[in-house]
């Protein structure tokens, strides 16, 4: 079986069902059991678009928009401290659509999700210092 990449898959199908891997987009996407579409991106990105793009490194990442620039996005997963800065139009291969999480489908542009993306963000600089917090107490324990 021939194996392909996301860019041509999406240039073939015009979008694609994948399995969810790693932390970065907890609680919304969890690892190994959730499944999530992206579509083929269409013009310009949205700020709470969850969207696929590929790094200079060449690894993919799923996470949401957070800020929409002239000239690029800033990007952060929902379970992640540091924003990503330099992700131009270029870098991302498609958006997010909609996922599946125990059984039933979800679009990513329904109601729901994008108050859920809107209070997650808001309660970002609160959730950092806890994460923040909880890393400093952890490594003082053992040290």
């Amino acid at each position: 079986m021939e194996k392909s990449t996301f860019e041509q898959e999406l240039e073939r199908k015009g979008n694609i069902t994948y399995t969810c891997r790693g932390i970065s987009m907890l609680p919304l996407l969890r690892q190994k059991r959730d499944l999530f579409t992206i579509t083929k991106k269409q013009g310009r990105c949205r700020k709470y678009d969850v969207a696929l793009y590929k790094r200079a490194d060449g690894a993919y990442v799923l996470h949401r928009i957070v800020k929409v620039l002239p000239d690029g996005y800033v990007f952060l997963g929902d379970n992640c401290l540091n924003k990503e800065y330099g992700i131009t139009d270029q870098d991302i291969l498609g958006v997010m659509t909609s996922f599946v999480r125990d059984g039933k489908e979800h679009a990513a542009d329904a109601e729901g999700c994008l108050l859920y993306a809107k209070l997650w963000y808001m309660l970002y600089p609160v959730r950092s210092l806890w994460k923040r917090l909880k890393m400093r107490i952890r490594n003082i324990i053992h040290k």
